[in-house]
């Protein structure tokens, strides 16, 4: 039977109806409520939902949906298929954790570094052993923008142009561009040369919205054949959740 997977992010909700571990369905929105995930478990006959949220939960009742399927609120407590030594595993972001989980899932014998550009840039390594012990937070891109905007007197804000690769701006929105596209990647890319430096054979995931940027650029690095673009990392991760819980407890 197929499995719901729910993913609400700081902008937007991701979800998916696996079917073992292929995708059936999937979507995104800005919003979700009760009555849309109904349907979605009546169309598919969903027998599982997991659903993960980092802003609360409105327009959702979790009564109704745990009395029309086998329910599971991910958090820090959820029993999952790796080992979580964060030193405080309940600050951890339930997107991180799900993120290295789908990671694992699919390449479950090698070491792997996710790249997660949304909100914030998040850097995340689990090893080959599934041992997964921390990682970073960074500014995302378009909060950079905005930082420089509203913490200054007269700099512009200026759009996010995904295609800007001058390495040098000569005028100031230019500028500012050139120092948010060029130091997020060279950031992306100075953690991810840390994390090979260890683990040469590792694979590096790329998830989040603005991951096809990173994409891009990595296309041109040393380590590109390492890469892989997955924006649905982290719905396959709440999948590989539901099913260990579902054959372990």
């Amino acid at each position: 039977m197929p499995n719901l997977v729910v993913d609400i992010g700081n902008s937007a909700a991701k979800l998916a109806v696996f079917k073992g571990q292929n995708i059936l369905y999937s979507s995104a929105q800005p919003d979700l409520d009760t009555e849309n995930l109904l349907q979605l478990i009546k169309k598919h006959e969903v027998k599982n939902l997991i659903l993960s949220s980092v802003r609360g939960l409105p327009g959702i009742n979790e009564e109704i949906l745990a009395t029309n399927v086998n329910y599971v609120r991910f958090n820090a407590k959820s029993p999952v298929p790796v080992q979580n030594l964060y030193e405080t595993p309940h600050t951890l972001g339930q997107d991180r954790l799900a993120a290295v989980v789908g990671a694992k899932a699919l390449f479950p014998q090698e070491a792997c570094f996710v790249i997660d550009a949304g909100t914030c840039i998040t850097y995340d390594a689990i090893d080959e052993k599934g041992i997964y012990r921390g990682g970073s937070i960074s500014p995302g891109i378009r909060m950079r923008f905005e930082a420089m905007n509203q913490f200054t007197a007269k700099l512009p804000l200026v759009d996010f142009d995904p295609n800007f690769s001058a390495s040098f701006g000569a005028n100031s929105e230019d500028a500012l561009r050139s120092g948010v596209n060029n130091g997020a990647y060279y950031e992306a890319e100075g953690f991810a040369q840390r994390f090979l430096n260890t683990h040469p054979e590792g694979k590096i995931i790329l998830c989040g919205g603005d991951a096809a940027f990173f994409d891009t650029k990595f296309k041109n690095s040393i380590f590109a054949h390492l890469i892989l673009h997955e924006p649905n990392l982290v719905l396959i991760g709440l999948n590989s959740v539901v099913n260990y819980q579902n054959d372990h407890i």
